[in-house]
């Protein structure tokens, strides 16, 4: 961990709950890197559209995938939640191809999988997803895109990657960010998950810097 940077930690609670994020003075928070939307967002949004990727509305069956639990806290930089901000991520699927009709790849579509996802940060900045583990496809690392909307803000758009891929060290992307300890804080450890459903869980907070936070809603 770079020395200037203070990761911050928790658990998974219970339910949709997190443990509280102590305040940390705003030298303690680096901002979390701006990345590209992508070409993947969905052209028409899915009918289920809440924070539980791995089951599809009207349908019995589960993902395929390692089944894992993504949750956060957003912050601005010093350390105060940001309540009320609507989050969203989308993904391939286990067989690594995104629910979009661009993407033209001869893999299998996975009817169990929503793809993409929606959910609100509560009072204390917290959200939470469940979903697969990402898989990596054809000149990208495993990530899940993320996008943060909010009117006091335009839209923000990162990515999260797993600790630990080895396409991490080739993602154009991820390359990109000249500063370890900024393209560090968007690489996530995976741990076995302490919540029933799920076989993995990894924490991504999410820190809006003053440049962010600053501009016009878009």
């Amino acid at each position: 961990m770079h020395p200037t940077r203070r990761r911050l930690v928790g658990a998974l609670g219970g339910g949709v709950a997190l443990a509280g994020v102590s305040p940390l003075l705003a030298a303690d928070l680096l901002a979390t890197p701006r990345q590209s939307k992508g070409p993947f967002y969905p052209l028409e949004l899915p009918l289920d559209q809440d924070n539980d990727l791995v089951h599809v509305s009207g349908r019995s069956g589960v993902a395929r995938g390692e089944i894992l639990d993504v949750a956060g806290t957003l912050l601005d930089e010093r350390g105060a939640p940001l309540r009320g901000v609507r989050i969203e991520i989308w993904q391939v699927n286990a067989y690594g191809r995104y629910h979009h009709p661009h993407d033209g790849q001869d893999k299998p579509w996975d009817p169990d999988f929503q793809g993409f996802g929606r959910t609100l940060t509560d009072d204390q900045g917290r959200y939470r997803f469940r979903t697969i583990r990402p898989v990596a496809y054809p000149g990208r690392a495993p990530h899940i895109h993320f996008a943060l909307s909010d009117r006091r803000f335009a839209t923000f758009y990162t990515q999260m990657y797993i600790a630990g891929a080895p396409e991490n060290a080739g993602d154009f992307l991820l390359s990109r960010i000249d500063r370890r300890d900024a393209r560090d804080s968007l690489i996530v450890d995976l741990v076995p998950a302490t919540t029933e459903g799920a076989r993995l869980q990894g924490r991504f907070d999410i820190v809006l810097g003053r440049t962010v936070l600053s501009r016009e809603a878009g």
